[in-house]
């Protein structure tokens, strides 16, 4: 096996492969931010919060489109999935949870 081809099952090969990527490595940069602010005890604005989150989300929508429609195959775009769903989970969980156990609402 080549290292080129190697190399292209981890490379992104489209441009919305790339964006998936960078957009994933800023959601894990916010988050590697959050938890040190956190356990540093000190806070953040909310709007930091909202950024993260939509790094993540959008992260995983683009990879899923460069997935879906652009035929890409790298395994850091696979990856980029992965926040996407995390993210996802979160709001379905926020805003379905009150829903199924409504003693839970804030």
């Amino acid at each position: 096996m080549s290292d080129s081809s190697s190399q292209s099952k981890w490379k992104p090969a489209t441009r919305l492969g790339w964006w998936a990527v960078w957009l994933m490595l800023a959601y894990a940069v916010l988050y590697v931010i959050t938890m040190a602010v956190i356990a540093l005890r000190y806070s953040l604005p909310p709007v930091y919060g909202i950024i993260m989150l939509l790094c993540g989300l959008a992260a995983g929508l683009v990879a899923l489109i460069a997935v879906v429609k652009k035929g890409e195959r790298a395994w850091l775009v696979w990856l980029a999935l992965v926040p996407g769903l995390f993210v996802l989970f979160l709001l379905l969980g926020e805003f379905l949870v009150p829903l199924i156990i409504p003693g839970t609402a804030h």
